[in-house]
């Protein structure tokens, strides 16, 4: 079970909309909604890991503190939300080292993983996988093997592979292979949109006939149907954004008491001999 720690208008739909001169003019709601998703993991036992922007750490300290006390793990979502082809090689090197020095200092945890804005590392620039080595991470989950107008690189492993062949570790998202085809089945996005027993169906097909663990995502403002609504914005994206967020937080309980979730450091480094989703 993974988070991506950001904002509602910080996400990479809202970029032409949004300059990240403008994030502090916005009322923020992410302390507020990852409260919430803390509380609902809490009721049912959970311990997932929090990719985190350091936007978000050092404005929200205490959210930080609570996610490292209540037993989840700290990860790295980047600083500013740039994505990774957008960034020089020393520019993606400054963020990421940035980003794990400021999570550290305040969740006084470290911070070993870490996932990319829009899963922006691909074929163009697999460079990126040696950075995160170098600068301390041991794995990253960056990468989600489906066609996609932001993301996607399709061509990647479904499951864990090393893309230098040594090295740092990449765990990608997990996608439910139907034919040909790799269909999407492990974040919030399709999680909304789809019906409860289809998702069910597909993570638990990934369990039984990949005898793998799926890894599923979500942000924090997927659970917030009161969030301010951003003018001028496409309809797929209005479709896309806000589509069934007020269903999200019943389905997460849901999801949360049909599989056997941890923090992704346990599920792939200290397996707990539980089965989990």
């Amino acid at each position: 079970m993974s988070v991506d720690v950001e904002d509602y208008f910080q996400v990479q739909a809202f970029a032409d909309r949004v300059t990240r001169a403008d994030w502090d003019d916005y009322p923020t709601r992410v302390e507020r909604n990852t409260n919430r998703v803390l509380d609902v993991f809490a009721a049912h036992d959970v311990r997932a890991t929090f990719f985190t922007l350091g936007w978000v750490a050092e404005r929200h300290p205490e959210l930080i503190r609570r996610i490292v006390d209540e037993g989840h793990e700290l990860g790295s979502h980047g600083f500013a939300h740039f994505r990774v082809f957008e960034q020089s090689p020393e520019e993606f090197r400054d963020g990421v080292r940035r980003t794990k020095r400021t999570l550290e200092d305040i969740g006084g945890v470290e911070v070993r993983g870490y996932r990319a804005a829009t899963f922006s590392i691909g074929e163009g620039n697999l460079w990126a996988f040696e950075v995160l080595a170098e600068e301390g991470h041991v794995y990253s989950s960056s990468v989600y093997p489906v066609h996609h107008d932001f993301y996607g690189m399709p061509e990647a492993p479904r499951f864990a592979f090393f893309p230098a062949g040594e090295g740092i570790e990449e765990y990608p998202i997990t996608t439910v292979k139907m034919g040909a085809h790799n269909l999407p089945c492990g974040d919030g996005v399709y999680f909304r949109l789809l019906p409860y027993p289809m998702s069910r169906w597909f993570m638990r097909k990934v369990n039984r006939e990949d005898n793998s663990a799926c890894i599923f995502y979500f942000h924090p403002w997927e659970v917030d149907p009161e969030q301010p609504r951003m003018p001028g914005i496409s309809a797929k994206t209005r479709f896309r954004h806000y589509l069934n967020l007020s269903a999200m937080e019943g389905r997460l309980g849901r999801l949360c008491r049909d599989f056997a979730w941890d923090r992704m450091d346990r599920v792939f480094y200290e397996p707990q001999g539980s089965p989990a989703a």
